[in-house]
């Protein structure tokens, strides 16, 4: 079986794929060769022209439990029996959900612990089951959660961040949420209606629109006031002379959906 699977919408979904990590034997941990198909499906959605939200999910109990362990020390691929594909720096793994011009939404079903929590914070939008457990366990392992501070740091306060890689407890998806590591936590029979609410909504936006709030989000943070003000000011002047701005604005004064809702 697949350790990736990619699953594309039809009808009113048409532009949504679902992309789930498959790899249940092994948590979903993130060995070269699950990194290396979930590399694979997003390069294929990333090209795919009529593909707007990406939503990224687990098969099993687990969304995904971090580094392969059993690779890290030494153990030897998880899957065996052929080569294993070219290693994939998590890194590059990480910073390309911020660079891609799609929405990607994690729907969160399972346990999600050391690197996973770094994907987990990766993704735009997050929807968690309540119960799943989180945690930064590197700790534990005599590591530190040193990639993914990168994506998980900005969205914690200080005081809370240092609590929680430095004990190394875990957390369920109510407290990630409270963390601000998550957008919701919800009750399992509830997951799949949160999550295609935010897709609903995803899809009443304008393709460059979101892609270019995408960029805001990430971008001003890390400017001056000045600087923010001059960027922001050429890409609004830039946006309004796209199609997709002149057909939106047409929409609402004629009170009618935008072309690319239907």
């Amino acid at each position: 079986m697949a350790l990736v699977e990619v699953t594309r919408g039809d009808g009113a979904r048409r532009g949504v794929t679902t992309v789930t990590l498959a790899d249940e034997d092994n948590r979903n941990a993130l060995s070269t060769a699950l990194v290396g198909g979930l590399v694979a499906a997003l390069d294929e959605a990333d090209a795919d022209p009529d593909v707007r939200v990406v939503v990224l999910t687990n098969r099993g109990r687990v969304f995904c439990a971090g580094a392969d362990l059993s690779e890290r020390s030494g153990g030897g691929p998880s899957h065996e029996g052929s080569a294993p594909p070219p290693r994939v720096d998590p890194a590059a793994l990480f910073s390309r959900f911020r660079a891609s011009p799609k929405v990607y939404v994690g729907r969160i079903a399972g346990h999600c612990v050391a690197g996973g929590m770094g994907l987990a914070a990766a993704m735009d939008l997050t929807v968690a089951v309540d119960d799943a457990k989180f945690g930064f366990t590197e700790v534990r392992r005599g590591v530190a959660p040193a990639m993914i501070s990168v994506l998980c740091l900005p969205k914690m306060r200080p005081t809370e961040a240092a609590e929680a890689m430095l004990l190394g407890n875990r957390m369920t998806g109510a407290d990630a949420a409270r963390l601000g590591l998550v957008n919701r936590a919800v009750p399992a029979d509830e997951l799949d209606a949160t999550v295609d609410g935010f897709v609903t909504d995803l899809l009443a936006g304008g393709p460059g629109a979101l892609a270019a709030t995408k960029q805001l989000l990430t971008r001003v943070p890390t400017m001056s006031v000045e600087d923010a003000f001059a960027w922001t000011a050429d890409l609004s002047a830039e946006l309004f002379r796209t199609d997709e701005a002149r057909e939106g604005m047409r929409a609402f004064l004629e009170k009618r959906p935008p072309t690319w809702t239907t």
